[in-house]
């Protein structure tokens, strides 16, 4: 495997060039790192095990005394080093992470392939085996924790013949191998595993509540943890888009989660389930299924059912990633069970890392709305791969870095954890650095613009999901239609219409069925709106259609001239220029082929006169 070259680094600039390599602990990691960096204070470190993952920094005579947990050690040590590196106040005082598991989700097959990757093939794996450069793991084990993410699961969930074997004898020594290259820095694998798996292994049933399963999957538990005795856990997706689960024996996915959780439990090992279940052969003339409403569906009855170390993994919105939706009732219906909120760095709906779009806006509005539940951890599908620069686009690792800042505190203000990104990556002139931070800022409004509008999801090309086709799902199979026709678009979601809207709190619900409260961005969404109503700002809804479609491919030729007016390195540069050509001209299709849909729908002319296809 080729080695990465020092641009790689992307924010680990403000640390020594190479990762340390002779370090056991996160702690003597702590250590080295300190000892290496030409901008670090004198820091003393100390163990103090009750904090955990937390750290505490103070002076103390010509220095600086850092103390925390053995990974908190760490943390802290990371923290300090971008401080010094960005100009900024060192972070004095306690800190401790919000969620106790920061987790990034790779959907890489054993064949090299990464399932909606967009950076190149698997870090990990190639040719259907274990294939990886150790110094590149130790150098993205340092990039993780650097932002405080403590738990990486190397593989897809939806598991192929090959990763079968990551909890078989034959990888597991290979398991441990790598482990070990990420356990200096405190990140501990998770795996993806098969339900069905025990079928593999000579049981005739993967029945939940049948005594061989759960005995087989505890000794398949005994013997993984003896190779790993720090696994994280394993990640399950079950009885989602054809993979098997206990829906199969009648059981519901408490059944199936128990058992088994209770096989990890010995180890501390934790369970996660993912709530990405839906029905993925409905049909388009099925007028009363409505896929947002599935998760709340399968899951909400069962809170309260699950065991202490099971943690359901609930996408951040109800269909799947899309530009804007609103936050998963499921969060507000499920107070006693524990809850991960999962969200996705690749941009499978979000331009392909091709085009620009900074998370962290999106990310904000989330926890705006979040409830104080039992949500305990965060997840993120990775957009990580073999490319030199591990993103695809260098902007792309803005999401990388500002996810596990975010999971540490969700509290996190997206403008100053952008601007620490854009500062520590690039050294460029204040003007300059001004410039990128405000594109950034503006890069996820610019793409919905061009793209989806008002919270109308789903009208991208089938499959690749990259780039416009207003009918590609309208008459297939998994639920995500929008029904326009020559008078309205959209589904009515209200109590008039589907009743999801009533999934949520009763104050939510209300907010959500009137239109003249329902957040502007989230109307089609909720609403079946016609062309000629009239939005708050006196356009009409076609209108408006228009006018995003036009601004937003305006906007993003904006961002082009600015790009071009910055002093990147000419790798950076060279990467950025290539996909910003082909975002614009993914923006002006976007554009073209939206307006001419609903304009041939509508009939209605653009007020402005501008350029639709007839």
């Amino acid at each position: 495997m080729t080695k990465p070259a020092n641009h790689t680094l992307t924010w680990l600039k403000c640390l020594p060039e190479t990762a340390p390599c002779a370090a056991k602990t996160p702690m003597e990691t702590a250590r080295a790192e300190l000892d290496a960096a030409a901008c670090a204070p004198k820091v003393e470190l100390a163990l103090e095990p009750s904090l955990g993952e937390g750290f505490r920094l103070e002076p103390q005579g010509e220095g600086y005394l850092l103390a925390g947990g053995e990974t908190g050690v760490l943390y802290g040590a990371y923290r300090l080093l971008m401080a010094c590196a960005a100009g900024d106040a060192l972070p004095l005082g306690s800190h401790a992470p919000y969620y106790a598991l920061r987790m990034l989700n790779c959907w890489d097959n054993a064949d090299g392939t990464i399932e909606r990757g967009y950076s190149g093939r698997s870090l990990f794996f190639e040719g259907g085996r274990f294939d990886y450069d150790p110094d590149r793991m130790r150098q993205l084990a340092r990039m993780l924790a650097s932002v405080g993410m403590n738990v990486l699961c190397i593989n897809n969930v939806n598991v192929h013949e090959n990763e079968h074997q990551l909890i078989e004898e034959a990888w597991l020594p290979q398991l441990a191998e790598l482990a070990a290259l990420f356990r200096p820095y405190g990140v501990r694998l998770m795996v993806s595993i098969d339900y069905a798996h025990p079928l593999r292994g000579g049981v005739p049933t993967a029945d939940p509540l049948d005594a061989r399963v759960a005995q087989w999957w505890k000794e398949r538990a005994d013997l993984v943890y003896s190779y790993v005795p720090d696994l994280a856990g394993f990640l399950v997706k079950a009885d989602s888009e054809h993979r098997p689960g206990p829906f199969t024996y009648g059981r519901t996915h408490a059944d199936g989660a128990n058992m088994l959780a209770k096989a990890l439990a010995p180890h501390g090992g934790t369970l996660v389930w993912r709530c990405f279940v839906y029905n993925c052969m409905q049909d388009w003339r099925d007028t009363v299924t409505d896929r947002p409403m599935a998760a709340y569906q399968h899951y909400a009855y069962l809170d309260g059912q699950f065991d202490g170390n099971v943690i359901l993994q609930v996408k951040n919105g109800p269909f799947d990633f899309q530009v804007r939706e609103p936050v998963s009732p499921l969060f507000y219906a499920m107070p006693k069970t524990n809850l991960a909120l999962e969200v996705q760095l690749a941009q499978e709906y979000t331009g392909h890392q091709t085009d620009i779009y900074a998370m962290p806006p999106m990310w904000k509005e989330i926890f705006d709305d979040l409830p104080p539940s039992r949500v305990m951890a965060m997840a993120a599908v990775s957009n990580l791969g073999r490319d030199e620069n591990y993103t695809g686009h260098p902007f792309a690792a803005v999401n990388l870095f500002a996810y596990g800042m975010t999971a540490w505190d969700p509290a996190t203000d997206p403008a100053q954890v952008i601007r620490l990104w854009c500062r520590l990556t690039y050294s460029l002139p204040a003007q300059q650095e001004d410039a990128l931070h405000a594109l950034l800022m503006g890069s996820r409004r610019v793409y919905e613009k061009y793209t989806a509008p008002l919270g109308l999801c789903w009208m991208v090309e089938p499959h690749t999901h990259y780039g416009p086709s207003p009918m590609g799902y309208e008459y297939a199979l998994w639920g995500t239609y929008h029904k326009a026709n020559r008078d309205a678009v959209g589904i009515d979601r209200t109590s008039r219409g589907t009743g999801y809207a009533a999934q949520y709190p009763a104050e939510m619900a209300a907010r959500y069925e009137n239109r003249e409260t329902c957040p502007e961005l989230l109307l089609l969404f909720f609403h079946r709106m016609r062309y000629d109503d009239v939005m708050a700002d006196g356009r009409t809804l076609i209108q408006r259609i228009y006018d995003d479609h036009f601004e937003g491919c305006d906007e993003a030729e904006e961002m082009a001239r600015v790009l071009a007016s910055l002093d990147l390195p000419p790798q950076d540069a060279q990467t950025a220029h290539e996909r910003m050509v082909r975002q614009l001209r993914n923006a002006r299709e976007w554009r073209d082929v939206t307006n001419t849909f609903f304009y041939r729908l509508s009939g209605v002319p653009d007020a402005k006169g501008r350029k639709i296809y007839d």
